[in-house]
Protein backbone atom coordinates (compact mmCIF):
# COMPACT_ATOMS: atom_id res chain seq x y z
CA UNK A 1 0.00 0.00 0.00
CA UNK A 2 1.29 3.24 -1.21
CA UNK A 3 0.83 6.35 0.79
CA UNK A 4 1.40 9.95 0.40
CA UNK A 5 -0.13 12.06 3.19
CA UNK A 6 -3.04 12.88 0.89
CA UNK A 7 -6.75 12.62 1.96
CA UNK A 8 -6.82 10.02 -1.07
CA UNK A 9 -4.09 8.05 0.44
CA UNK A 10 -5.44 7.98 3.16
CA UNK A 11 -9.03 6.33 2.06
CA UNK A 12 -6.78 4.12 0.21
CA UNK A 13 -5.16 2.74 3.69
CA UNK A 14 -8.38 2.50 5.11
CA UNK A 15 -9.73 0.03 2.00
CA UNK A 16 -6.86 -1.67 1.88
CA UNK A 17 -6.90 -2.11 6.26
CA UNK A 18 -10.44 -3.69 4.72
CA UNK A 19 -9.21 -6.02 2.40
CA UNK A 20 -6.68 -7.45 4.73
CA UNK A 21 -9.03 -8.09 7.39
CA UNK A 22 -10.85 -9.77 4.82
CA UNK A 23 -8.14 -12.07 3.34
CA UNK A 24 -6.59 -12.78 6.72
CA UNK A 25 -3.22 -10.94 5.47
CA UNK A 26 -0.83 -8.40 7.01
CA UNK A 27 -0.47 -4.85 5.59
CA UNK A 28 2.71 -2.98 5.04
CA UNK A 29 2.71 0.99 4.76
CA UNK A 30 5.10 1.39 2.16
CA UNK A 31 6.36 5.62 1.35
CA UNK A 32 8.93 6.37 -0.89
CA UNK A 33 10.88 9.57 -1.27
CA UNK A 34 13.39 10.57 -4.33
CA UNK A 35 16.69 11.59 -3.78
CA UNK A 36 18.07 14.58 -5.33
CA UNK A 37 19.91 13.00 -8.29
CA UNK A 38 23.84 13.94 -8.17
CA UNK A 39 24.16 15.66 -11.31
CA UNK A 40 21.99 18.73 -10.00
CA UNK A 41 23.56 21.92 -9.22
CA UNK A 42 24.58 22.45 -5.68
CA UNK A 43 23.34 18.90 -4.53
CA UNK A 44 25.83 18.67 -2.09
CA UNK A 45 23.99 20.98 -0.42
CA UNK A 46 20.75 19.43 -0.63
CA UNK A 47 20.99 17.78 2.34
CA UNK A 48 18.52 19.44 4.98
CA UNK A 49 16.20 19.23 2.29
CA UNK A 50 16.29 15.37 2.02
CA UNK A 51 16.17 14.90 5.58
CA UNK A 52 12.62 17.02 5.60
CA UNK A 53 11.65 14.16 2.87
CA UNK A 54 12.87 11.37 5.24
CA UNK A 55 10.95 12.96 8.05
CA UNK A 56 7.62 13.60 6.32
CA UNK A 57 7.75 10.14 4.97
CA UNK A 58 7.75 8.87 8.40
CA UNK A 59 4.96 10.87 9.42
CA UNK A 60 3.23 10.04 6.59
CA UNK A 61 4.06 6.40 7.61
CA UNK A 62 3.01 7.17 11.11
CA UNK A 63 -0.76 8.56 10.27
CA UNK A 64 -1.29 6.00 7.76
CA UNK A 65 -0.80 3.37 10.39
CA UNK A 66 -2.82 4.65 13.17
CA UNK A 67 -5.57 5.07 10.35
CA UNK A 68 -5.34 1.74 9.27
CA UNK A 69 -5.04 0.32 12.78
CA UNK A 70 -8.31 2.42 13.19
CA UNK A 71 -10.11 0.91 10.23
CA UNK A 72 -9.37 -2.98 10.97
CA UNK A 73 -7.38 -3.02 14.55
CA UNK A 74 -6.63 -6.67 14.35
CA UNK A 75 -4.60 -6.88 10.81
CA UNK A 76 -0.73 -6.44 11.25
CA UNK A 77 0.07 -3.34 9.98
CA UNK A 78 4.23 -2.77 9.40
CA UNK A 79 5.65 0.20 7.43
CA UNK A 80 8.49 0.96 5.09
CA UNK A 81 10.19 4.13 4.36
CA UNK A 82 12.12 3.68 1.07
CA UNK A 83 14.08 5.93 -1.43
CA UNK A 84 13.95 6.06 -5.78
CA UNK A 85 11.11 6.03 -7.93
CA UNK A 86 7.49 5.83 -6.51
CA UNK A 87 6.47 3.24 -9.31
CA UNK A 88 9.53 1.42 -9.47
CA UNK A 89 9.70 0.67 -5.66
CA UNK A 90 5.91 -0.53 -5.82
CA UNK A 91 6.29 -2.72 -9.25
CA UNK A 92 9.43 -4.13 -7.15
CA UNK A 93 7.48 -4.90 -3.56
CA UNK A 94 4.49 -6.13 -6.12
CA UNK A 95 6.38 -9.11 -6.67
CA UNK A 96 5.97 -10.49 -3.07
CA UNK A 97 2.42 -8.78 -2.90
CA UNK A 98 -0.90 -10.26 -3.28
CA UNK A 99 -2.53 -6.69 -3.73
CA UNK A 100 -1.41 -3.75 -4.23
CA UNK A 101 -3.42 -0.35 -3.32
CA UNK A 102 -3.32 3.22 -4.57
CA UNK A 103 -5.15 6.03 -3.92
CA UNK A 104 -6.51 8.38 -7.12
CA UNK A 105 -5.14 11.69 -6.14
CA UNK A 106 -1.73 12.47 -4.26
CA UNK A 107 -0.48 15.65 -2.85
CA UNK A 108 -1.26 18.88 -5.26
CA UNK A 109 -4.44 17.51 -6.52
CA UNK A 110 -3.02 16.62 -9.90
CA UNK A 111 -4.82 13.67 -10.57
CA UNK A 112 -3.48 13.15 -14.46
CA UNK A 113 -0.30 13.28 -12.67
CA UNK A 114 -0.81 10.97 -10.71
CA UNK A 115 -2.56 8.35 -12.50
CA UNK A 116 -0.28 9.23 -15.62
CA UNK A 117 3.39 8.39 -13.59
CA UNK A 118 2.24 5.97 -10.92
CA UNK A 119 -1.02 4.08 -10.59
CA UNK A 120 -0.66 3.40 -14.56
CA UNK A 121 2.69 2.64 -14.40
CA UNK A 122 2.54 0.49 -11.57
CA UNK A 123 -0.91 -1.56 -13.39
CA UNK A 124 1.33 -2.33 -15.63
CA UNK A 125 4.27 -3.39 -14.61
CA UNK A 126 3.00 -4.72 -11.61
CA UNK A 127 3.21 -8.53 -10.60
CA UNK A 128 0.19 -9.02 -9.18
CA UNK A 129 -3.05 -7.17 -8.99
CA UNK A 130 -3.60 -3.48 -8.58
CA UNK A 131 -6.14 -1.46 -7.04
CA UNK A 132 -6.72 1.95 -7.93
CA UNK A 133 -9.26 3.49 -4.34
CA UNK A 134 -11.37 6.20 -6.89
CA UNK A 135 -14.19 8.17 -5.02
CA UNK A 136 -15.78 7.19 -1.57
CA UNK A 137 -15.93 3.27 -1.84
CA UNK A 138 -19.12 2.12 -1.05
CA UNK A 139 -19.92 -0.86 1.40
CA UNK A 140 -23.00 -1.62 -0.33
CA UNK A 141 -23.41 -2.56 -4.36
CA UNK A 142 -21.91 -5.51 -6.56
CA UNK A 143 -18.77 -6.38 -7.68
CA UNK A 144 -18.29 -5.36 -11.64
CA UNK A 145 -16.12 -7.40 -13.98
CA UNK A 146 -15.32 -6.80 -17.43
CA UNK A 147 -15.22 -9.70 -19.58
CA UNK A 148 -13.77 -10.88 -23.52
CA UNK A 149 -12.78 -14.15 -23.39
CA UNK A 150 -8.66 -13.07 -22.73
CA UNK A 151 -6.16 -14.34 -20.61
CA UNK A 152 -6.21 -11.49 -18.95
CA UNK A 153 -9.74 -11.57 -18.26
CA UNK A 154 -9.77 -15.24 -17.07
CA UNK A 155 -7.55 -13.62 -14.02
CA UNK A 156 -9.97 -10.90 -13.53
CA UNK A 157 -13.24 -13.05 -13.45
CA UNK A 158 -11.40 -15.64 -10.88
CA UNK A 159 -10.02 -12.43 -9.25
CA UNK A 160 -13.63 -11.16 -8.84
CA UNK A 161 -15.42 -13.88 -7.98
CA UNK A 162 -13.24 -14.15 -4.97
CA UNK A 163 -13.87 -10.65 -4.32
CA UNK A 164 -17.43 -11.08 -4.34
CA UNK A 165 -17.23 -14.26 -1.97
CA UNK A 166 -15.29 -12.15 0.34
CA UNK A 167 -17.90 -9.31 0.42
CA UNK A 168 -21.53 -11.69 -0.07
CA UNK A 169 -21.54 -9.45 -2.73
CA UNK A 170 -22.99 -10.48 -6.25
CA UNK A 171 -21.23 -10.14 -9.76
CA UNK A 172 -22.18 -8.68 -12.40
CA UNK A 173 -20.42 -10.02 -15.37
CA UNK A 174 -20.37 -7.50 -18.35
CA UNK A 175 -19.19 -8.26 -21.96
CA UNK A 176 -19.16 -5.59 -24.69
CA UNK A 177 -19.62 -7.03 -27.69
CA UNK A 178 -17.03 -5.41 -30.18
CA UNK A 179 -18.44 -6.78 -33.01
CA UNK A 180 -22.49 -5.87 -32.87
CA UNK A 181 -21.94 -3.24 -35.65
CA UNK A 182 -19.76 -5.25 -38.01
CA UNK A 183 -22.38 -8.42 -37.49
CA UNK A 184 -25.27 -5.76 -38.14
CA UNK A 185 -22.96 -4.94 -42.10
CA UNK A 186 -22.78 -8.72 -42.91
CA UNK A 187 -26.88 -9.15 -42.27
CA UNK A 188 -26.91 -11.02 -39.02
CA UNK A 189 -29.45 -10.12 -36.07
CA UNK A 190 -28.86 -8.30 -33.20
CA UNK A 191 -30.29 -10.94 -31.47
CA UNK A 192 -28.17 -13.53 -32.61
CA UNK A 193 -25.28 -11.39 -31.78
CA UNK A 194 -27.03 -11.34 -28.10
CA UNK A 195 -27.44 -15.13 -27.95
CA UNK A 196 -23.73 -15.63 -29.29
CA UNK A 197 -22.65 -13.02 -26.67
CA UNK A 198 -24.46 -14.78 -23.96
CA UNK A 199 -23.33 -18.61 -24.90
CA UNK A 200 -19.74 -17.12 -24.95
CA UNK A 201 -20.09 -15.29 -21.59
CA UNK A 202 -21.33 -18.05 -20.19
CA UNK A 203 -18.48 -20.35 -21.19
CA UNK A 204 -15.81 -17.94 -19.85
CA UNK A 205 -17.59 -17.75 -16.70
CA UNK A 206 -18.25 -21.53 -16.06
CA UNK A 207 -15.01 -22.35 -13.94
CA UNK A 208 -14.95 -19.69 -11.95
CA UNK A 209 -18.60 -20.26 -11.03
CA UNK A 210 -18.22 -23.99 -10.35
CA UNK A 211 -15.52 -22.70 -7.68
CA UNK A 212 -17.91 -20.03 -6.29
CA UNK A 213 -21.77 -21.65 -6.41
CA UNK A 214 -22.70 -19.25 -3.46
CA UNK A 215 -21.82 -15.96 -5.77
CA UNK A 216 -24.88 -14.58 -7.21
CA UNK A 217 -24.30 -13.51 -11.00
CA UNK A 218 -25.93 -11.46 -13.04
CA UNK A 219 -24.78 -11.64 -16.79
CA UNK A 220 -25.02 -8.56 -18.99
CA UNK A 221 -24.60 -8.70 -22.82
CA UNK A 222 -23.87 -4.89 -23.80
CA UNK A 223 -24.14 -3.17 -27.07
CA UNK A 224 -21.95 -0.68 -26.65
CA UNK A 225 -18.52 -0.56 -25.73
CA UNK A 226 -16.80 -2.15 -22.89
CA UNK A 227 -15.33 1.62 -21.54
CA UNK A 228 -19.00 2.81 -21.50
CA UNK A 229 -20.48 -0.55 -20.45
CA UNK A 230 -18.38 -0.79 -17.24
CA UNK A 231 -18.37 3.12 -16.31
CA UNK A 232 -22.24 2.88 -16.53
CA UNK A 233 -22.06 -0.47 -14.21
CA UNK A 234 -19.48 1.13 -12.07
CA UNK A 235 -22.40 3.32 -10.52
CA UNK A 236 -23.32 2.54 -7.16
CA UNK A 237 -20.51 -1.12 -7.08
CA UNK A 238 -18.45 -1.64 -4.85
CA UNK A 239 -15.12 -3.07 -6.98
CA UNK A 240 -14.65 -3.07 -10.76
CA UNK A 241 -12.10 -5.60 -12.35
CA UNK A 242 -10.84 -5.10 -15.66
CA UNK A 243 -7.65 -7.24 -17.24
CA UNK A 244 -4.47 -5.59 -17.80
CA UNK A 245 -4.97 -6.12 -21.47
CA UNK A 246 -8.31 -7.26 -23.21
CA UNK A 247 -8.58 -8.73 -26.80
CA UNK A 248 -8.35 -5.49 -28.46
CA UNK A 249 -5.27 -4.33 -27.43
CA UNK A 250 -1.95 -4.81 -29.67
CA UNK A 251 1.32 -5.96 -28.36
CA UNK A 252 3.10 -2.62 -27.51
CA UNK A 253 0.40 -1.48 -25.47
CA UNK A 254 1.54 -2.33 -22.10
CA UNK A 255 -1.96 -1.50 -20.57
CA UNK A 256 -5.37 -1.66 -22.33
CA UNK A 257 -7.36 1.42 -23.47
CA UNK A 258 -10.26 -0.07 -21.31
CA UNK A 259 -8.36 0.11 -17.94
CA UNK A 260 -6.53 2.82 -18.38
CA UNK A 261 -10.29 4.87 -18.81
CA UNK A 262 -11.23 2.82 -15.51
CA UNK A 263 -8.73 4.23 -13.73
CA UNK A 264 -8.86 8.02 -14.75
CA UNK A 265 -12.64 7.37 -14.26
CA UNK A 266 -14.85 5.19 -12.28
CA UNK A 267 -16.69 6.05 -9.71
CA UNK A 268 -15.40 3.59 -7.51
CA UNK A 269 -12.15 1.54 -6.89
CA UNK A 270 -11.30 0.30 -9.67
CA UNK A 271 -9.04 -3.44 -9.66
CA UNK A 272 -6.55 -4.33 -12.47
CA UNK A 273 -5.31 -8.16 -12.80
CA UNK A 274 -2.52 -9.23 -14.67
CA UNK A 275 -2.18 -12.58 -16.48
CA UNK A 276 -1.88 -16.16 -14.22
CA UNK A 277 1.92 -16.65 -14.10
Amino acid sequence: MGVDGSDSATRAVRWAAREAARRGAPLVLVSVWTPVPPGVPHAATLGPYEDGLIEQGRQWLADAAAAAAQEAPDVPAGTRLASGSVAGQLVGRSAAAGLVVLGSRGLGGFTGLLVGSIAVAVATHGHCPVVVVRGTPAQEGPVVVGVDGSPTSQAAIRFAFDAAALRDAPLVAVHAWRDASAAARHGVQDQRVQEHGAEALERWLADARADHPEVRVERVVAPDGPTASLLDRAEGARLVVVGSRGRGGFRGLLLGSTSQALIYHAPCPVAVVPPAE
